[in-house]
This record gives structure tokens, C-alpha cells and sequence, in this order.
């Protein structure tokens, strides 16, 4: 098997998957356009070969490098960054090249919100209210009607980037005055909880892994007041969580791919869905799961993509979380009194990429234990603030 990992050194702990992939069996050929003597070795060792391009946005180098590939290796079985940025490109290269996975003409019903939210209505799920509109006065007439706060966001967008929260006529006219020459849709504003649903299903659309996390304050509020964050795993995933989650995975008719749900757990348990991602949560999630059920999930998907393997056993043995800090606070506790208080606790820690700073932070920790209430109290130990 000739699998393309595309972008395959971002963020750092996604070159586990070439490393999979070569374990599995496959020729692992890599494209990107960072420098091949940049590559962390574990990667560079991996590769069968690495083709650099100028730049990753150049589609007509894109072509030619899996022109090069195709030449030299025969068929290309498959092409993944398993990062949403690429998404668009990933699937039009699979399409030129005839590369099984998502192509160009299954694009709208995954990125775009509005598409999305007939595909949750279909399948019997509750959405916020929301539509796409392009003049203000289509909007003052959706407020007659549902009222203020409302949510604009890109119809088609990555993570919360020019995600803007409206609580008035004022910052309806502001927004209309610069807005951006793209499609944005409009919502009702839903107060809750931000729960996950988040795996990977198997050729046949088979659940091989999953999970649900629990975020106690959304991305949109994380970057737009620089805060920090937090994110947990869950061992008991809700019944109505996982029935939902259940129900996008066969509305969407997903195959052989990760996926990462989001729903709205309003104050009085209404579950609402939100949005779907085809790939995994991003970040350390994919490590957060080996954590909490000592798996590798890296070799679970290349197994299934190059020998079809499907035997995974496992159980949700710890909650993980993910806790983020930012460099612009200053914390009461230090990284190494953290190590000292809690270091039997703590999976994983490092720093992260500056691509991953707004919103993650600039420095994390994976806390892992089987008791939530643990995991809650480390969480608080490495957020505390200098009073």
C-alpha cells in the first residue's frame, strides 16, 4: 500500500502515524514543505520518501508531487493530514487522483454548518436555530423572532477563527459593517456545556475506538478572551451522548475515519448537536485516548487502513485531561511543583506549537486517573493563580 501523509510533522505528535503506517506495512511517502533534515527522526526513519514543495497552498505543485509518487510507486491507496486545515485540499487531490476516502463532491455536507444542521435535523436530533444570512436585515428579522444572544460564525470555518458573539442592535450593525466576504451563518447562542463524541470507525463504518470528552468553556471563549482551558475525557459516556453520536456516525455514512462531534449540554439536559469534524479532535486527543485506555491508537488505524484489522479490545480504565497554560498569566504553582505534587498523575507534558497557542495554550499537562474528582483537583492546582 502507497499511503501519502500529508503535512505529516504537524502538530509533532502526528508523525506517530507515518510511524504506524510503516509498522503496518505500507510505503509511507511524505509531503510537506518543511525541510526533510527538520523532521524529528522517528519520522524521517519512517518515510519511504519525502517530497518538499514550496509551499503546501500551491496546488500545482501538490499535483506534481503525487504525479512524482504515482510514477515511481504505482496507485496511491490513500492521502491524510488528519487535520481539518486540509481538509479542502486532501479532498481534491483524492478526487484528481482517484484516491479512496472523502472527495471534492462530499465536501459540503462535512464542512459546511448550515449543511450540517439538515443532516442532525434528519436524523431526529435538536440544533439551535440558525440559518445562513448575508444582509442585515435578514438578520433584525431573525432576532425579531428568536432574540439576542446569536452566534456568527464562517458557514464553513476551522475552530472558532471569526467566530463573534452578538448581544445587541449595536454589534449586529458592527458586525454587518465589516464583515468578512464569506458566508456566516447566524444561530441563537446556546448556554451549556460542550460535550464530544469523538472515534474511529472501520472500513465498514464499524466503531473500532470511542470516547467523549467534556469542555467546560467552548473554543470560541478561549480565544476570543485568552483564557486558558481545560478538557477531559470521560470513562461513563452518557446514554443520550452516545446514542447521538451513534446517529451522526450513520447519518453520514462514515467509513474508515475519524470523527469528532459536538453537542451543547443545556442546564436543563437537553442535548443539542452543534457541528461534526472527520478527523480526530486535534491537539493531544488521540494521545489523551491511549492514556486513558492504554491502547496505541495510531497503530488501531493504520492496522485497519492497510490489513483491515478490526480486533481492538479495550476499556475506558482512566479520565484524561488536557490542561492548558498561557504565558501572558502568571501561575501560583511552577511546572516542577507540579511535577513534585502530582507527577505520578501527570501522563505528558511539554510545550506546545505557537499554531496551537490561542486556543490550547502555551504549555500543557495530561493528567490521567481513574477518579474524576483527582483529575479535578490537579486541574486546579496547575491553574491557580498567584493571589
Amino acid at each position: 500500500m502507497n499511503y501519502v501523509h500529508f503535512s505529516p510533522y504537524f502538530p509533532p505528535n502526528y508523525a506517530q502515524f507515518s510511524v504506524a503506517l510503516k509498522e503496518a506495512g505500507a510505503n509511507v511517502l511524505g509531503l510537506g514543505d518543511s525541510p526533510f533534515e527538520n523532521l524529528p527522526q522517528s519520522l524521517k526513519s519512517s518515510l519511504t520518501e519525502y517530497y518538499k514543495v514550496d509551499d503546501l497552498h500551491n496546488y500545482d505543485q501538490l499535483v506534481k508531487a503525487l504525479g512524482y509518487f504515482t510514477h515511481k510507486y504505482g496507485k496511491l491507496d490513500g492521502l491524510d493530514a488528519h487535520n481539518e486545515y486540509w481538509l479542502e485540499t486532501e479532498a481534491r487531490l483524492r478526487t484528481d487522483f482517484n484516491i479512496r476516502g472523502i472527495k471534492t463532491d462530499q465536501l459540503a455536507v462535512i464542512k459546511k454548518k448550515s449543511e450540517m444542521k439538515h443532516v442532525f435535523i434528519a436524523a431526529g436530533l435538536n440544533v439551535a436555530p440558525g440559518k445562513v444570512m448575508h444582509t442585515l436585515p435578514e438578520a433584525i428579522e431573525f432576532v425579531r423572532q428568536y432574540g439576542y444572544p446569536l452566534v456568527a460564525k464562517p458557514d464553513s470555518g476551522v475552530g472558532a477563527a471569526n467566530t463573534y458573539k452578538i448581544e445587541s442592535e449595536n454589534d449586529l450593525r458592527s458586525f454587518f459593517d465589516k464583515k468578512p466576504e464569506i458566508d456566516y451563518i447566524f444561530e441563537t447562542f446556546i448556554d451549556g456545556t460542550i460535550y464530544s463524541f469523538d472515534g474511529l470507525v472501520d472500513q465498514e463504518g464499524n466503531f473500532l475506538y470511542y470516547n467523549a470528552m467534556r469542555n467546560e468553556k467552548g473554543v470560541m471563549e478561549t480565544v476570543n478572551d485568552d483564557t486558558h482551558i481545560y478538557i477531559i475525557t470521560l470513562r461513563n459516556i452518557p446514554s443520550d451522548l452516545e446514542e447521538a453520536g451513534k446517529k451522526v456516525v450513520d447519518a453520514f455514512g462514515l467509513k474508515a475515519r475519524f470523527f469528532h462531534f459536538e453537542f451543547f449540554r443545556q442546564a436543563d439536559g437537553k442535548l443539542v448537536a452543534l457541528e461534526v469534524n472527520m478527523r480526530p479532535p486535534g491537539g493531544f486527543t488521540t494521545d489523551m485516548w491511549n492514556f486513558a485506555s492504554n491502547i496505541n491508537i495510531y497503530k488501531v488505524w493504520s492496522e485497519m487502513v492497510v490489513n483491515n484489522r478490526t480486533d481492538l479490545v479495550y476499556q475506558r480504565l482512566y479520565h484524561v485531561c488536557f490542561v492548558g497554560r498561557k504565558n501572558k498569566y502568571t501561575y501560583k504553582h511552577s511546572v516542577e511543583e507540579v511535577l513534585s505534587a502530582y507527577g505520578n498523575y501527570i501522563a505528558f507534558h511539554d510545550k506546545l506549537d505557537i499554531a496551537l497557542a490561542r486556543a490550547m495554550g502555551d504549555y500543557c499537562f495530561l493528567v490521567r486517573a481513574e477518579d474524576e474528582e483527582k483529575v479535578m483537583e490537579i486541574q486546579q492546582f496547575i491553574h491557580a493563580f498567584n493571589s
